[in-house]
């Protein structure tokens, strides 16, 4: 389930344009950036690049000189990249343990900034870090913004026929590309309707998000609540509140007006 949800996000944040006059931009990273695999670290840099395109999600690339060169194992994959040019894959072996097709690398690139810098897919290695904070899910896009404003918005949830949250000082939450979500103090919520699920998920830009199913009159609604109780430190003000997927539930109230249900990978 919080892989599913995982994807669905990366699938929406991929199709929207950033603000760049190229389709491809390839930038200096100032931060440390190192990837593991098995206990043992496959690439160790302080001169990564993020490497920016419309349409999909930022990437990492690494100077070859700074990976562990001996643990890629070379594939007959091949994959043809407009603006980049051919790249060819490795498998990553640490010792029993082999990450498929999870590097890749342009030998002879459209671009010549491209050459001698190898990348990662995410999710086929163990753990990632910049600097020495462990990071999750993808690297942050500079031009991707969170912003948490306090509010004294009137703020009411409707599910299954009845109001399971309402609220006159709700945190909004902006994000690029994403719906205004409402994040509610548990104080102002039906606690006794909400039901805690085993759903986990990750964010890059606010942490760890632990999920709740809401039951109204014998009817589950599963995973359409969930919170941060410990997000990152650059996050702070939505720790331990409650939001509800607007897409799914009944109905939105702002300061007494029926909000447009969002369309999102969630509808």
């Amino acid at each position: 389930m919080a892989k599913a949800l995982e994807d669905k996000l990366f699938e929406h944040l991929a199709e929207r344009p950033r603000p760049a006059d190229d389709d491809i931009r390839f930038e200096p990273v100032q931060r440390r950036v190192r990837v593991m695999l098995g206990g043992v670290t496959i690439a160790d840099s302080r001169k990564v690049m993020l490497m920016l395109e419309n349409r999909r999600l930022a990437v990492y690339y690494f100077p070859v000189n700074d990976v562990r060169t001996d643990l890629l194992v070379p594939t007959s994959y091949r994959s043809q990249h407009a603006g980049k040019g051919e790249a060819s894959f490795y498998d990553v072996k640490v010792g029993e343990k082999v990450a498929d097709t999870a590097a890749w690398r342009y030998l002879a690139p459209e671009r010549p900034e491209v050459r001698d810098y190898v990348a990662f897919y995410w999710m086929k290695m163990d753990a990632w870090f910049e600097e020495d904070d462990e990071v999750f899910v993808h690297p942050r896009d500079p031009y991707h913004r969170v912003d948490v404003l306090n509010s004294s918005r009137h703020v009411k949830v409707v599910v299954g026929g009845v109001v399971v949250a309402e609220t006159d000082r709700p945190r909004l939450l902006f994000e690029t590309g994403l719906p205004t979500r409402y994040y509610i103090p548990k104080l102002d919520a039906r606690l006794d309707l909400l039901t805690p699920t085993t759903t986990v998920t990750r964010c890059p830009y606010k942490g760890k998000a632990s999920y709740w199913s809401v039951n109204v009159n014998g009817k589950e609604f599963t995973d359409i609540v969930w919170a941060y109780p410990a997000p990152i430190p650059e996050c702070p003000k939505i720790e331990n509140l409650l939001c509800f997927f607007d897409e799914k539930v009944d109905a939105v109230y702002v300061d007494g007006e029926l909000q447009p249900k969002p369309v999102t990978p969630w509808s």
